[in-house]
């Protein structure tokens, strides 16, 4: 992809047009592209009712518009059928689906859930509070310093004992992508099941749920340039079948009684409530704008500004990168410290010269831990981001310590 490609799908983003910042921070939330503010709007404009009850046009059209939005996300992902796609408000909410749903209901005592030690706490807190309900074990797999798993390391950790393994297709610390369809493999022979968190891979590979073989796959809209408020889980319709529903409430369910109720069809039985139509329509927008500019390209355009990154940082000696050396394993995303620098410092300063970057834990503290920091700083690029804003970042970096009082040592 080249700069003028680059500038030209820059155009679409009515916020580039309005400030100089170089938004490098699109592992926490992606841009938006005009069709998909477009397609938000002319939901609201032309087809607004509630979803799924009307029998008149105007909510048949809603209705239309909303399952077209799902069968939609069905291609995206190769899913066998569009009832295996449930409408979620964000990845956190799919993966407590599966926690409640399926990990309270059929993980038993002395059975041991696998985590992996570099994921968000979202796929962490979820399977702690299984752990402690059901009396199952939480069992941890650790990675070497690039963010790598071993193969000796999955299959010392994934035994007969596994009910279920949750690993994020890649780290939102690391950038690495991991091997799914490996440890689906691996998980199945045991008997278990796989949950893979892509809320960070799906705006930057294709998935194929089939191929990868998948139990469960959960996803955000938002990084991928869709609203805030739509996410998505995949599960297999024999899994999802055997699950009880998440929440009760209107639509879910197809009669009640005094005594109870019979619960509705796939996936319905699991979006009790008003459902975030909108927020599906701009899903299903931001699906077409991604596959329209490529994995390939995308993959292309993150390894070369990860590659101008990486190699500006590394002449800097007080800089130290998290993760591998190479910067095809980052999928864009560039974590760091710099020595004597607190990270936020970094975000405040980089913030000062129009850099806009991620400081903290990244919601990741067993991994701090683990790497023996508290906090790091992380920039995260997308396509849409330009060579002079790799630049300007690395040029940003290199007068942080100046800026501190201190000297930034280049090698």
């Amino acid at each position: 992809m080249t700069e003028k490609e680059v500038l030209k799908y820059r155009n679409d983003f009515p916020i580039f047009s309005q400030s100089n910042v170089a938004y490098l921070d699109n592992a926490a939330t992606a841009q938006r592209p005009v069709q998909v503010i477009n397609a938000v709007n002319d939901f609201y404009e032309t087809r607004n009712a509630n979803p799924l009850r009307g029998l008149y046009k105007l909510g048949v059209d809603a209705t239309e518009a909303y399952e077209g939005a799902r069968e939609r996300v069905r291609r995206f992902l190769n899913a066998p059928c569009a009832a295996d796609i449930v409408f979620t408000r964000n990845a956190t909410e799919s993966i407590n689906l599966v926690a409640y749903s399926y990990g309270l209901n059929f993980i038993k005592p002395g059975q041991e859930i696998v985590v992996t030690i570099a994921e968000h706490h979202s796929n962490i807190l979820p399977w702690q509070m299984v752990a402690r309900q059901t009396g199952a074990t939480l069992k941890y797999l650790e990675c070497d310093k690039t963010g790598a798993y071993s193969d000796e390391a999955l299959e010392a950790a994934i035994t007969d004992k596994t009910a279920l393994v949750a690993m994020a297709q890649i780290s939102n610390v690391f950038g690495r992508e991991n091997p799914i369809k490996k440890v689906a493999a691996l998980a199945h022979k045991h008997g278990a099941v796989l949950l893979a968190d892509a809320a960070q891979s799906a705006p930057h590979v294709k998935i194929d749920v089939c191929d990868l073989d998948v139990d469960f796959l959960a996803f955000s809209g938002h990084k991928l340039m869709a609203p805030m408020g739509i996410g998505v889980l995949y599960g297999k319709s024999e899994l999802l079948e055997k699950m009880p529903p998440f929440l009760s409430g209107g639509e879910m369910i197809e009669y009640v009684t005094r005594e109870g109720a019979t619960y509705a069809e796939l996936p319905h039985k699991f979006e009790a409530g008003t459902v975030n139509a909108g927020g599906a329509c701009g899903l299903a927008a931001a699906i077409d704008y991604i596959e329209s500019v490529g994995f390939e390209n995308i993959a292309e355009r993150e390894n070369h500004l990860a590659q101008i990154a990486l190699s500006g940082l590394k002449e800097l000696k007080d800089v130290n990168i998290i993760g591998s050396e190479n910067p095809a394993e980052h999928c864009g995303i560039i974590t760091f410290t710099v020595n004597g620098v607190h990270p936020h410092d970094i975000s405040a300063i980089l913030d000062a010269d129009g850099v806009a970057i991620r400081a903290g834990h990244h919601c990741a503290q067993p991994l701090m831990k683990y790497l023996g920091t508290p906090s790091t700083a992380r920039a995260s690029f997308f396509f849409y981001n330009t060579e002079e804003e790799a630049r300007r970042f690395v040029e940003s970096v290199s007068e942080l310590r100046r800026k501190m009082g201190l000297s930034l040592i280049h090698i």
